[in-house]
C-alpha cells in the first residue's frame, strides 16, 4: 500500500509555480492576481481562505480577500462580483461557498466572469470541460488528476467507481476519468443515493473516488484487493478530546481499506492539499491568458 502524499505532491505543485512567476517577474509581466470573497464567519471556510492567502503569499502572487457579513444581501455580493470582473488586474475570482440562504449560489456563479473563474464553477467552464476542450477544472478533480499524474498511476482501461455525485467534485472527476487523456481512458460508473447494491459496484473498481461527504460511507468489505482508493470526503467529527473540539474524517474507512488498496489518499494531507495548489495552476492560467491577448 502507497500513500498518495497530497502535500508532498502541492509542494511540488506549487514549487513550480513559484519559478514561473519569478520568470514573469524577470520579464516584467503582470503577476496572477487572485480575489477571494468571504461571506460570514464559517470556521471551515475561514481556515480555507486563510490558506488560499497564504499559499498565494508563498508562491508570489498578489491576493485580495474581501469579507462580508453573513447579512448581506444578494445584489451586494453580486455588485461587487461584477467590479471585480472589470478590474484588469483581477485575473481570478472566488466565492467561498457554501453561502448564507438569502443568496443563490447559482447566480453568484453565473456572475463570474468565465474568464476570472479559477473555481472552474461557471457553466461555461463546465460546458467545454464536458466537450474536451481548454478550461479551467474544478480544483479538487483537477488536483486528484494531478496526484494521479504525479505517482504515475495508470488509469487506462480501468474501471473507475465515483460514489457522488456533485458538481464540484463527482460530476467533473467522472467526466475527466472517461476523457482521453493520460489520466483518462477509464470506464466509469457514478453511484449516488439511488444506486442499488452499491457494495457489489464498489467492488468491481479498479479506482474508488469517495465523494459523497459521509464519513467512513467506504468499508473494506466494499473495496476489492488492490483498488486505488480516493478519499476526497473531509467532514469535522465532534471529538470532545480534541482542543479544537473535533476531528476530521474522510468518506473511507481508513484502517480497513488501506491494507487493501495498492495506494490511498490520507485524510488530512491527501486531496484537501491538492484543491489548493490546483486552485493556483488555474489562477496562473487566466493570468497567462490576459498576457497573451
Amino acid at each position: 500500500m502507497i500513500l498518495l502524499d497530497g502535500k508532498l505532491v502541492a509542494q511540488s505543485v506549487k514549487d513550480d509555480l513559484k519559478n514561473r512567476v519569478n520568470d514573469l517577474k524577470l520579464k516584467g509581466q503582470k503577476l496572477p492576481h487572485l480575489a477571494a470573497i468571504l461571506v460570514g464567519n464559517n470556521g471551515a471556510s475561514e481556515t480555507y481562505v486563510a490558506s488560499k492567502v497564504k499559499t498565494c503569499e508563498e508562491i508570489g502572487y498578489k491576493s485580495t480577500l474581501i469579507r462580508f457579513e453573513a447579512t448581506i444581501n444578494e445584489e451586494t455580493l453580486l455588485e461587487k462580483i461584477r467590479e471585480l470582473n472589470e478590474d484588469p488586474d483581477v485575473d481570478g475570482i472566488l466565492v467561498q461557498l457554501p453561502l448564507p440562504k438569502q443568496i443563490s449560489e447559482e447566480k453568484v456563479i453565473d456572475t463570474i466572469s468565465a474568464e476570472k473563474d479559477v473555481d472552474g464553477f461557471h457553466p461555461v467552464s463546465i460546458g467545454r470541460l464536458v466537450q474536451g476542450l481548454p478550461s479551467f477544472v474544478p480544483a479538487t478533480p483537477y488536483g486528484i488528476l494531478l496526484l494521479l499524474e504525479y505517482y504515475k498511476i495508470e488509469t487506462k482501461g480501468k474501471h473507475a467507481v465515483v460514489i457522488g455525485r456533485s458538481n464540484i467534485v463527482g460530476r467533473p472527476i467522472s467526466i475527466l476519468l472517461s476523457q482521453n487523456t493520460p489520466t483518462g481512458n477509464c470506464t466509469v460508473t457514478v453511484c449516488h443515493s439511488h444506486t442499488k447494491n452499491i457494495k457489489e459496484i464498489c467492488l468491481q473498481g479498479d479506482i474508488i473516488v469517495a465523494a459523497l461527504g459521509r464519513p467512513e460511507f467506504l468499508s473494506g468489505e466494499m473495496v476489492r484487493e488492490g483498488a486505488i482508493v480516493i478519499d476526497v470526503g473531509i467532514t469535522r467529527v465532534e471529538d470532545k478530546t480534541k482542543k479544537s473540539g473535533f476531528k476530521i474524517k474522510g468518506d473511507v474507512k481508513f484502517d480497513e481499506v488501506a491494507p487493501k488498496s495498492s495506494y490511498i489518499t490520507p485524510v488530512p494531507g491527501g486531496v484537501g492539499a491538492m484543491t489548493i495548489a490546483a486552485l493556483m495552476k488555474n489562477t496562473l492560467q487566466a493570468c497567462l491568458n490576459k498576457i497573451s491577448k
